[in-house]
């Protein structure tokens, strides 16, 4: 369990006090339908609001019952006293367990609403701080032509607006009750108690059930969970990337005092940026199990249950944490401008090579005999560490076709930046940054 590591708002919603707070809250609900349709005396209904959960004594009862469900219902009875026999009328396990599991869900869905809310304020914040600083966009790990930094940011800003998306659609998919009795029918609790008590709990009722809120609708909300966290693990993977000692473009916050290692005092880890790709990991294989919780038996089974209390919570709890974390992570972001730089050069102007291969080709060469020819001389240049605008200057075959003039103005990294204004006005970026301004 990884409870120990979120914020307190997330521990109090999986809580096993909200929880059972939360079987009695639906369990009000249902009795208070029921009076509504004169089934509950209003005085009885009346008593019945002021139960309570006695903890210490649903454990006696459980260590003879075995049965969470059961013991909560003779200990909330217990405080009641006759007028207990109301409560629970009609109702199976599953009716109060997976309808209190869906308040559950929507309020810590709510909360990590509000995690990733901060997080896209923050990333296109440093977006816009960073829209110019140019630097190198690498495939395959290696160098290909520039970008800047602040659009790397505004792909993850505009990343996360679809996590917020997802999110939200999951929200909705998991607010749903059932109150339906055994295996769904209504047998025993007819469709208005559902429907009166679930708009009471704020949430919709499934049109058709059976023991059982359907798995489907746990596996997209886990699963969107783990969508979310795989977001942050390529954030962090990136910076952890950035951050090796020989490239060293960003650097995770590095507090007064801190150490990285027992062994080496000069180590400076990105170690909160490793915890955000370990934890990213677990929510996935929860992800996993929850899909497989979709299949059960018949009307259903219990082999769902026992994962739940797990994968539900910790799911909820891990991505909370690494949210949080990866935010502050970006709130103290090192960035080093002068090693983008550094780094944009260390190629010798390879990264000017299509620009080259283009102009060839705009001078009647065909592609394949541009490519053949730039690409000698970018080789080169690996090869032996030559400026690869000198090599060009120098190379009768080149100079045939592109002058001195012209081979200098393809060597500008205005080039390669041109339209990345464009891509922020498409975001609506540059509009937020104006209305920033405003309020200032």
């Amino acid at each position: 369990m990884i409870e120990r590591y979120s914020r307190p708002r997330m521990k109090k919603i999986w809580s096993e006090k909200n929880k059972f707070d939360k079987w009695l809250q639906v369990e009000i609900a249902v009795c208070e339908a029921w009076s509504d349709e004169g089934r509950i005396p209003r005085k009885s209904l009346a008593n019945i609001r002021k139960a309570t959960v006695n903890f210490e004594r649903m454990s006696e009862i459980f260590k003879v019952t075995h049965h969470d469900v059961t013991a909560f219902l003779n200990a909330v009875g217990e405080t009641v006293g006759e007028d207990s026999r109301f409560i629970h009328l009609g109702l199976t396990s599953s009716d109060i367990m997976d309808t209190a599991q869906a308040l559950q869900m929507k309020e810590a869905a709510g909360l990590l609403l509000e995690d990733v809310e901060a997080l896209i304020r923050v990333l296109e914040d440093s977006a816009l701080s960073h829209k110019d600083t140019l630097m190198i966009g690498r495939t395959h790990g290696v160098h290909a032509e520039p970008i800047t930094f602040g659009l790397k940011l505004a792909l993850w800003a505009q990343e996360m607006r679809r996590n917020h998306t997802r999110l939200l659609e999951a929200k909705k998919v998991i607010s749903v009750g059932k109150i339906s009795g055994a295996v769904g029918t209504y047998a025993t609790v007819p469709p208005g108690i559902e429907a009166k008590a679930c708009q009471a709990l704020g949430l919709e009722h499934a049109p058709v059930s059976n023991q059982v809120i359907q798995r489907d609708r746990h596996a997209q909300f886990v699963a969107t969970l783990a969508i979310t966290a795989s977001s942050l693990d390529k954030f962090a993977t990136e910076i952890r990337a950035l951050q090796r000692t020989e490239v060293l473009e960003v650097e995770e916050p590095f507090s007064s005092g801190q150490t990285g290692s027992s062994a080496m005092p000069h180590k400076r880890n990105p170690e909160l940026c490793e915890r955000v790709c370990g934890l990213a990991r677990l929510i996935r294989g929860h992800a996993v199990t929850a899909l497989e919780n979709v299949a059960l038996w018949h009307e259903r089974d219990i082999s769902h249950s026992s994962n739940e209390r797990v994968i539900l919570p910790d799911s909820c709890l891990a991505l909370d944490y690494i949210l949080n974390i990866f935010t502050g992570v970006m709130q103290g972001l090192q960035v080093y401008p002068e090693n983008m730089k550094r780094n944009l050069e260390i190629t010798q102007g390879l990264v000017f090579s299509q620009n080259v291969m283009l102009a060839l080709v705009g001078k009647g060469l065909s592609r394949q005999e541009a490519y053949k020819l730039t690409q000698r001389n970018a080789m080169q240049a690996w090869k032996t560490r030559t400026p690869f605008l000198k090599l060009l200057k120098a190379d009768n075959e080149v100079m045939q076709h592109l002058n001195s003039k012209e081979l200098a103005s393809i060597f500008d990294y205005r080039h390669f930046v041109k339209h990345v204004d464009t891509i922020f006005e498409r975001l609506g970026l540059l509009k937020s940054k104006n209305r920033t301004a405003t309020k200032k």
